[in-house]
């Protein structure tokens, strides 16, 4: 696959993954978020389970620990966040969630030890500086929150990062099942160990908002694009993956004003201009310089010919 058809259904991805925002922050009026989380990934286990569960019986040592790992990385930006959001508000959580994008060049280098191009670095920094004006966070009061989504944010960054090294080698689809569902087995044993912990059981309150939210967001969000992520990721790489998810808290509002008539300011319009600068500088930033360097050298060759 050419890389930039794995960075369009990444595109696709992250506009899907930007209504989970509003349906979790639905469901979670009607459970904790350990209850919430563990429910999703029932749902999301138990349909892998049912679709690929050839492919996972003849797992072998290597893609479960690989799985395991994704699966702990997953579970801890996931659950971390969720709890964050508990105690700090939407805008500082889809602020301090975006930094992710920044720290991802950290890990790549760190872990594959590959280097960032100046045209990633210069969408990074466009990217982070729109995040900002987009969110408008108030930074002025640092919470519990606000630190257990920073924390969030280093396991997204090496979700990413593992998520190339550990899928590159994969040529079939059956070993890309095997990773997901035990990813999806992981974050559901965090999830549920955290629940019995931490939460009341007979606080859940089961109704149809409760029962869409996690359809949505078990379904379409965990199984459907899970399976494609982990499929087309490695076809890009982990800075450019994170540069097209920084896009999420867009489309995030962009469903908030139709499920709750959330009306963008014009500084949010600005922020959301300087990701989509940011994403198009790091996609096409050394192709246009390409370009334009090599007309320029025709034209110098053309003026040096007698």
């Amino acid at each position: 696959m050419k890389a930039w058809k794995a960075e369009l259904l990444l595109f696709v991805i992250t506009i899907v993954w930007g209504a989970t925002f509003s349906f979790t922050k639905i469901g979670l009026e009607f459970a904790f978020p350990f209850q919430f989380t563990t429910l999703r990934f029932a749902i999301a286990l138990i349909l892998s389970l049912l679709l690929w569960w050839k492919s996972f019986v003849k797992i072998n040592k290597t893609n479960f620990l690989n799985g395991s790992i994704l699966g702990l990385f997953y579970a801890g930006g996931f659950i971390l966040q969720t709890l964050g959001l508990q105690f700090t508000s939407v805008t500082k959580s889809a602020f301090i969630t975006g930094l992710s994008v920044a720290l991802t060049p950290f890990a790549y280098k760190l872990i594959e030890r590959k280097k960032v191009t100046l045209y990633q670095w210069l969408g990074i920094f466009f990217v982070v500086v729109g995040l900002y004006f987009f969110t408008n966070p108030e930074i002025s009061n640092i919470n519990i929150g606000d630190l257990l989504t920073l924390i969030s944010t280093f396991f997204w960054a090496f979700y990413l990062v593992y998520m190339n090294k550990f899928t590159e080698s994969i040529v079939n689809f059956s070993e890309t099942a095997q990773l997901v569902i035990t990813q999806f087995l992981i974050v559901f044993a965090c999830s549920l160990i955290g629940s019995i912990i931490f939460e009341k059981p007979e606080t859940l309150q089961f109704n149809h908002k409760l029962i869409i939210a996690l359809l949505y967001n078990g379904i379409i969000a965990s199984v459907v694009l899970t399976s494609i992520h982990t499929s087309v990721q490695k076809y890009t790489t982990p800075v450019k993956a994170g540069l097209i998810f920084s896009l999420e808290p867009i489309f995030a509002s962009i469903f908030a004003l139709f499920i709750f008539n959330e009306i963008l300011k014009a500084i949010e319009y600005f922020g959301a201009f300087l990701i989509l600068l940011g994403v198009a500088i790091s996609e096409f930033g050394e192709i246009i310089s390409t370009a334009i360097l090599a007309k320029f050298n025709r034209n110098v060759l053309k003026k040096s010919q007698p």
